[in-house]
């Protein structure tokens, strides 16, 4: 097992790696590794079927079933990921107006077109601590309410309720502890106690902040690219640069916890 780092800040290959054979503890404990020193981690040239891509996820936590996105027929944990939406376009953290958002996704690449439709990712943990100590201070005292499509309303008749959620801005990861910054624009609304108006400029800087190059990587896919990022330390966003059609992604997600 090769590990390669792909920028300073986030994101590595993975080569010499065949998860179509049995991974041993070994193996899987250097594979979690990476993802914790690198945030996000391709494994490349991966030939799977959808049980063995499940198969694998397990490894990693209990799956996530989404809760208003149609899943492949057969496969309740696997989700096609198709043209770049709106949604995917904006840097964001998967699904923060759940109570407990995902801890991470495992997307594999099964079709791509010959070019277009790359995916960026952000270190969320360099974009908190390259703050200013003052702002870190206020920041880690406040919380802001996310907010969730209205898809998920339309199409799944939920509740407001079953959307919304309220987080730290800033939060512990789950094994490092280290911090990072919690606020997307996908999902993010306001303040706790304030309102948008009023949380607008620095909600504003802080997406900004999220995505400042020197924080980022991109991702050009293949086909066999088996992609792991931590939605504890990353943002993401797709380019929507692909032309309709091409672009088949299947993506398994793992449950994670209340955001502390």
């Amino acid at each position: 097992m090769e590990v390669v780092r792909q920028a300073g800040a986030v994101g590595a290959y993975i080569h010499g790696v065949d998860l179509a054979r049995p991974v041993d503890a070994a193996l899987f404990a250097r594979l979690r590794a990476a993802l914790l020193d690198h945030h996000v981690i391709c494994i490349r040239d991966q030939d799977l079927s959808s049980e063995q891509q499940l198969e694998f996820a397990a490894r990693w936590g209990r799956i996530f079933v989404h809760p208003y996105v149609e899943p492949i027929e057969g496969y309740p944990g696997i989700m096609e990921v198709y043209d770049p939406h709106p949604i995917t376009t904006t840097w964001h953290s998967d699904t923060t107006h759940s109570k407990t958002p995902p801890r991470m996704s495992l997307l594999l690449a099964r079709r791509v077109p010959a070019y277009g439709g790359d995916t960026m990712f952000a270190n969320q943990h360099l974009a908190f601590e390259e703050l200013s100590p003052a702002l870190r201070r206020v920041l880690e005292g406040l919380r802001a309410v996310h907010y969730g499509t209205e898809l998920a309303q339309s199409e799944k008749g939920l509740t407001p309720q079953e959307v919304t959620a309220v987080h730290p801005v800033v939060r512990r990861h789950p094994d490092t502890g280290r911090k990072a910054l919690f606020v997307n624009g996908d999902y993010t609304c306001h303040f706790e106690g304030m309102t948008e108006e009023e949380s607008r400029p620095l909600l504003g800087f802080l997406f900004s902040r999220a995505s400042r190059p020197e924080y980022t990587w991109r991702h050009h896919w293949r086909v066999g690219d088996l992609l792991l990022w931590d939605n504890a330390s990353v943002q993401h966003a797709v380019v929507p640069d692909v032309a309709k059609g091409e672009r088949s992604l299947h993506r398994v997600t793992i449950e994670g916890d209340v955001p502390v």
